[in-house]
């Protein structure tokens, strides 16, 4: 039977000694995140791998300007990992090299469920090669709140928690961008420093983005939703403070126009409706029971909200490559190791 848990792996300290401790011990899969990470793209994508490490070092002067920290953390990974910094910052950039296709999710964030503790969730859905360099990572960094990740090893940051009760998750959306700048997921690491969605949206807008992101938020606020282009950052919240839902296209009135010019990611509006309709009519307080089944949901298959491999020539061998139940609150995450509608939900606490 195949495990359904993923390595977990727990550093501390200073941002370089994080690094060093985070290269060491999953060296391996940093290594072998890196051996494939550009070859993945590049089934969609042509570009060699002497321009991508040209893209990932110019990158680093706007990175180390907004987060000397976050690239010492970096640097501390490639020592004790035994790659290059470039080859790191590569990782990081990945998604600039075909940026309109780094995952179709397809995500919520609830105020509260009947746990008592407010939710946000996802179906990660993307390439399913890279299931064996994936892991859940606790980096306890001095001074800043602790935070939880189900990430790729070698990445600056992923979907996660803290323990300031921020929630994270993020997909792709579809917008301008442009070739340098600072890689999206450190602007996504900058709010696991966050105390409240103001410093969560201020950490992101700071940073000279290079690409377009969707990070759909749990906060202290209230459940928030970040449509971010190169140019700003867009809040979208509920009036009534309950529930925020987001796929793959855009839905701030001053973005909406953008989807006529960029292709739909993965029958996006399709599973934005039936998610929708599926959390209006589920019984209420919503039970974590009630959001697996959800993210559990074939309607459409198999380019449903559970996704599984199709026909499409571009993203078809794309799958549901995990769910993610994160109650903000409590420091809890359930995450299962493959599709929901097949892999248990397992639990991952950061107390």
């Amino acid at each position: 039977m195949p495990p359904t848990r993923y390595r977990e792996i727990e550093v501390a300290g200073t941002p370089t000694q994080m690094g060093e401790q985070l290269g060491e011990a999953a060296r391996e899969e940093i290594r072998g995140f890196d051996a494939v990470a550009l070859e993945r793209v590049t089934k969609t994508t042509a570009v060699s791998r002497e321009r991508a490490l040209e893209a990932a070092a110019a990158c680093l002067e706007p990175t180390r300007a907004y987060s000397p920290d976050m690239v010492a953390e970096l640097e501390g990974m490639a020592r004790s990992s035994g790659l290059s910094v470039e080859a790191l910052m590569l990782l990081q950039i990945r998604n600039q090299l075909r940026p309109d296709a780094d995952a179709g999710c397809t995500a919520f964030s609830l105020a509260t469920c009947a746990t008592g503790s407010s939710v946000v969730g996802q179906n990660w859905d993307n390439d399913p090669a890279l299931e064996p360099f994936t892991i859940v990572l606790t980096r306890r960094p001095e001074g800043e709140p602790a935070h939880l990740h189900v990430t790729q090893a070698g990445l600056i940051a992923y979907i996660g928690l803290s323990d300031a009760g921020i929630g994270v998750c993020m997909n792709t959306l579809p917008a301008p961008s442009r070739p340098l700048g600072v890689p999206h997921y450190f602007a996504v690491r900058g709010l696991y420093g966050a105390r409240s969605l103001d410093e969560a949206v201020a950490a992101v807008r700071r940073a000279e983005r290079a690409i377009p992101g969707n990070v759909l938020l749990a906060t202290p606020q209230g459940p928030a939703d970040l449509e971010v282009t190169v140019d700003d950052v867009h809040v979208i919240q509920d009036p009534e403070g309950e529930m925020v839902t987001h796929t793959n296209h855009c839905l701030h009135p001053n973005l909406v126009a953008l989807n006529d010019d960029f292709p739909e990611l993965i029958q996006s509006r399709p599973r934005k409706a039936r998610v929708d309709a599926l959390l209006t009519g589920a019984e209420k307080p919503l039970t974590l029971d009630a959001l697996k089944r959800i993210l559990r949901d074939h309607d459409g298959h198999p380019t449903s909200i559970c996704r599984h491999p199709n026909d499409h020539p571009g993203d078809g061998f794309w799958v549901s490559a995990f769910s993610v139940l994160i109650e903000a609150d409590a420091g809890r995450m359930h995450l299962t190791r493959g599709n929901p509608c097949t892999q248990p939900y397992e639990v991952y606490s950061l107390s």
